[in-house]
């Protein structure tokens, strides 16, 4: 109805200037008529109005003032919570909703986080006002570290009448996590490398004043030093082997490969080792088979290590075997490789920390070996790297088992370790 008024006006004026030429009305007699059209003309004009009104205006008494900013909020990834000052639970978006299992509309918000850290926080910004700021950890499945972010609404048409509060709750347990990491890295490093340097230090002060001239000492020193410095630069390398894999293992592999090849090729290639330790090392996998999608160096450091480990914990008279794994419905379209050995074994409270960084079952044992306590948790990376999975089954006095369960490339050839025949 609006955008027809300027029309409508227009033809009014028009009509009252041909009547007035054709009456030959006075000019101040014209001009008054004129002046009235204007006047009623701009009177209808304001009475309706210039156009829709805007979304963000309607509704502005809603608990969320607009269409727009309720979707705005609701999108929010961090929970938001706006809560009375009666501590009843006002509004809540999704992301809330998914936190919080026991939020429900009206709940007082002491049921939703039983911590009194939080409790006393949000208490006090509701009656002072001033913005706070608290971290605190629960316990539901797991410990999770979080951090609220308390503040207050002002009173008005948007949010009510009434002032309330608005919690904004962050999930700080991963960066909490992962600064817990860095920390115990940090430290086991530095303790794995100051024990060498420490004793290499001591040698050499020890070859500079009382063995100077004893030449048996000398030669029984300098070994222990060589075998000192060549565990820090195998420690130096794993280090620098796990940064370099941590660093591309968000990107999947490409190329495609057969992993009994790889498996057979790495196992081949530690035999005079394996002679050298007084090791059966038998290799009974054959070449060629499924393929996976694979980096090829990765996957023969993969079996290296696992390997490597088989020979030196089982000792002298150890059997190594490398085999491929039998079908498994616990590992649908993946294919298997096992390496086995009739070692000591491991205790069942050892297995799930063997890929953990720096973690020895005897620690003592694995630096007298030259381990560096990083060989599986090198071997777990790569793995997440190729979305597979390491197996380890183990019992004392009957030895260990680790299997390595990669998925079959869509265009791998051959039945795939993992498909268990129907029937």
């Amino acid at each position: 109805m609006a955008r027809w008024v300027p029309f409508g006006g227009a033809v009014l004026v028009g009509a009252l200037a041909a009547l007035a030429s054709a009456l030959a009305l006075p000019p101040l007699l014209a001009f008054a008529a004129g002046a009235l059209v204007g006047l009623v003309g701009a009177a209808v004009l304001a009475r309706e109005p210039a156009g829709p009104v805007p979304a963000a205006a309607q509704g502005a008494k809603a608990t969320m003032p607009s269409t727009f900013g309720r979707a705005l909020i609701e999108k929010l990834p961090t929970p938001l919570l706006v809560i009375s000052r009666t501590g009843r639970v006002s509004y809540a978006n999704p992301a809330a909703a998914d936190a919080l299992p026991r939020l429900e509309a009206g709940a007082h918000f002491a049921h939703l986080i039983r911590v009194p850290a939080f409790v006393e926080a949000v208490g006090a910004t509701l009656a002072d006002g001033e913005e706070r700021r608290v971290r605190f950890s629960t316990r539901q499945d797991q410990e999770r570290f979080l951090e609220a972010r308390i503040g207050l609404l002002p009173p008005g048409d948007a949010f009510g009448p009434e002032a309330q509060g608005i919690v904004q709750i962050e999930d700080r347990t991963d960066q909490r996590r992962a600064e817990q990491l860095r920390s115990d890295f940090i430290a086991n490093a530095s303790h794995e490398l100051r024990t060498p340097l420490a004793s290499i230090i001591g040698y050499i002060e020890t070859l500079q004043h009382h063995a100077r001239e004893d030449p048996d000492a000398r030669e029984r020193f300098l070994a222990i030093m060589a075998r000192e410095a060549g565990r820090m630069q195998r420690l130096v390398d794993d280090l620098m082997s796990l940064s370099r894999i941590e660093m591309t293992e968000h990107v999947r592999p490409a190329e495609e490969w057969s992993l009994t090849e790889i498996a057979a090729e790495s196992a081949a290639a530690l035999l005079p080792v394996a002679r050298r330790q007084g090791v059966t090392l038998a290799i009974e996998v054959a070449a060629g088979g499924v393929r996976v999608r694979g980096d090829r160096d990765q996957l023969g450091q993969v079996f290296t290590n696992l390997i490597d480990n088989a020979m030196k914990y089982g000792g002298a008279g150890a059997v190594v075997r490398v085999v491929e794994a039998a079908p498994a419905r616990a590992h649908p379209n993946r294919v298997g490789v096992t390496v086995e050995d009739s070692g000591p074994g491991i205790a069942r409270e050892h297995i799930h920390r063997l890929t953990e960084r720096f973690y020895r079952v005897s620690a003592s044992s694995s630096r007298d070996k030259g381990g560096t306590g990083l060989g599986l948790a090198i071997v777990k990376h790569i793995l997440n790297r190729h979305g597979g999975r390491l197996e380890i089954a183990s019992e004392p006095g009957k030895g260990s088992a680790f299997t390595v369960w990669l998925p079959r490339s869509e265009g791998g050839e051959g039945a795939a370790a993992g498909d268990v025949p129907e029937g």
